[in-house]
């Protein structure tokens, strides 16, 4: 074999002193470098990953997913129950007062009696109750005392009831973010039950607009309720609603009793927990002046996630669960409002429910035990 530098030079140029030897040497390292470096035909399994990810758009599946919502196949945990009102005679909460004496002395809500004025407000709920409120002196609600013989007469008015604890460090979680997570849910729960165009069947833009909405279903299941309500999607779930037809409010007034807690959650992040009832005293829209009260128990479980390791969108809740407990509604109806019976009406379904009666007031009940449709002791 020739010398390649001396095939190239000219004239005078001296030669290589390259021998073949190590020229060939060269050749055959040159070649495996080159082989090496070049690209590959991808096996069938990464093929089928990579095609996976194209589709995805995103990052590879397990990484940075949002909390658990495989688990919760892409929904929060959601129930509702209705309790209709048959009656309620006076009768019923006196019995339930004579059976259980010890509810009198020491109840946490107090008594009331006479009309809903001149009464000292209750001290904001610490803990979770143990017993029901005691049975209120008998009175009729009026357009004047909406809230006249109820044990809500000395619970908060509107947003005032919904008090947020201290925000705190949560270990390596700041304090800011705490109070972040606090301040959304509030946000949530004034909206979606305070807020008089929601309560009246509007739209809780500022409710929805503190839900992720890269939690799977949730955010589109919600619009869904409201777009086209039906037992599969009831805006009920989260959202307190009454049709402007057939009712209309009692006051101003809505009263509120409950707490939220926090604590770190499953997901590295805030979890707060919301319990809470209102208490709405509505007259027909026809321009009767007698007064009913609907009752709505909600119990939500939310989560500020980390950032940093879940695929979430910052500064948005993820809804894990919402639980809804309507007392004085209709059971059967599936159009998205809450539809409260008047004393003076007789129920449109002669059938009477099949469940127990319950007392809508008592926050000691876990509402995620109970199923059936039954009545009301007392509104």
């Amino acid at each position: 074999m020739s010398d390649r530098r001396s095939e190239e030079s000219s004239g005078d140029e001296p030669s290589s002193s390259i021998s073949d030897e190590v020229w060939e040497q060269f050749l055959r390292d040159s070649d495996r470098d080159i082989r090496r470096s070049a690209p590959k035909e991808p096996s069938a399994r990464a093929r089928e990953v990579t095609g996976r990810l194209k589709e995805r758009k995103g990052e590879p599946e397990g990484w940075r997913t949002g909390p658990a919502w495989r688990e919760m196949n892409g929904r929060a945990a959601r129930r509702r129950r209705a309790w209709a009102v048959i009656g309620v005679p006076l009768a019923v909460a006196v019995a339930v007062v004579a059976m259980r004496p010890s509810l009198i002395p020491g109840d946490p809500f107090g008594s009331t009696a006479g009309t809903d004025t001149a009464t000292t407000p209750l001290p904001d709920e610490s803990t979770t109750p143990t017993a029901p409120p005691s049975a209120a002196a008998p009175d009729t609600p009026t357009l004047a005392h909406p809230f006249a013989g109820s044990p809500a007469l000395r619970w908060a008015d509107g947003a005032a009831g919904i008090v947020l604890p201290k925000a705190t460090a949560l270990g390596a979680i700041p304090k800011d973010r705490v109070e972040l997570a606090l301040q959304q849910t509030r946000k949530l729960l004034v909206d979606a039950n305070l807020n008089p165009e929601v309560v009246a069947g509007g739209r809780p833009e500022a409710a929805l607009s503190v839900l992720d909405p890269r939690q799977p279903d949730v955010l589109d299941d919600l619009k869904t309720s409201l777009r086209s309500p039906s037992k599969a999607h009831d805006p009920l779930f989260l959202f307190s609603r009454f049709d402007p037809k057939e009712v209309k409010p009692a006051g101003k007034v809505i009263k509120v009793r409950g707490r939220i807690t926090f604590a770190k959650g499953k997901f590295e992040g805030v979890a707060v927990h919301a319990d809470y009832t209102f208490v709405y005293p509505v007259v027909r829209a026809d321009g009767s002046t007698e007064v009913t009260r609907t009752i709505v128990r909600r119990v939500i479980d939310a989560e500020l996630p980390d950032p940093v390791k879940y695929r979430v969108t910052p500064g948005r809740l993820t809804l894990l669960r919402f639980d809804e407990d309507a007392g004085n509604s209709s059971c059967d109806s599936d159009d998205g409002y809450l539809h409260p019976q008047f004393p003076s009406q007789t129920p449109a379904d002669s059938s009477a429910p099949s469940g127990p009666s319950v007392d809508p007031y008592d926050r000691s009940r876990d509402i995620a035990k109970e199923k059936a449709c039954g009545t009301v002791s007392r509104t």
